[in-house]
């Protein structure tokens, strides 16, 4: 399938492994990331309450997938996420969100290709060295030799989760449920 904007009709739902339950209540550490406009941000200094969606990788068209990626439960769907994040932007803004972002293991260079080619209002942080995963004890896994972000939201308020979606499924749906 090379319409990375829409799903697969049958994929695998992830199961919840309990990997976020430990998540609500903890400091978000200071750890500075690149965004895709250029600027550094510090998730731990956000204002207000903000939402930072983490997934695994955004495909681009022309360019395969790690081999198997649609039988990966919970893999398969950044493109749509991120595509309901754009749509429900002014929805989640009007709701009390003061910052919505999108967080992967990606380089800055490739978010940006996503954040022209996807239209997105917000920016992309990149970790590709998984350093919030590794500050937070986050869920990842490995695919294509990659070592990914399972797909799972934080709402941040003062520096602190504030509560945390995971699993995250169907994710083309996940935006309307954050709001």
């Amino acid at each position: 399938m090379s319409d990375y904007t829409t799903l697969p009709d049958v994929l695998p739902a992830p199961e919840d492994d309990g990997a976020a339950d430990h998540l609500p209540g903890l400091p978000v550490p200071s750890l500075v990331m690149t965004a895709t406009d250029g600027s550094l941000v510090d998730l731990s200094t956000l204002g207000g309450r903000s939402i930072v969606y983490l997934y695994p990788m955004t495909g681009v068209p022309g360019v395969a997938l790690p081999e198997g990626w649609d039988l990966i439960p919970g893999a398969r769907g950044c493109t749509p996420e991120s595509c309901g994040f754009r749509d429900h932007f002014a929805e989640l803004r009007a709701a009390g969100a003061s910052a919505v972002f999108g967080l992967s293991s990606q380089t800055t260079d490739y978010q940006r290709e996503a954040i022209e080619r996807l239209y997105l209002p917000f920016g992309m942080l990149a970790d590709p060295e998984l350093r919030l995963a590794e500050s937070l004890r986050l869920p990842t896994f490995e695919a294509g030799g990659m070592r990914l972000y399972k797909r799972l939201t934080l709402v941040v308020r003062g520096g602190v989760i504030e509560h945390a979606f995971y699993p995250v499924f169907p994710p083309n749906e996940h935006a309307a449920a954050v709001i």
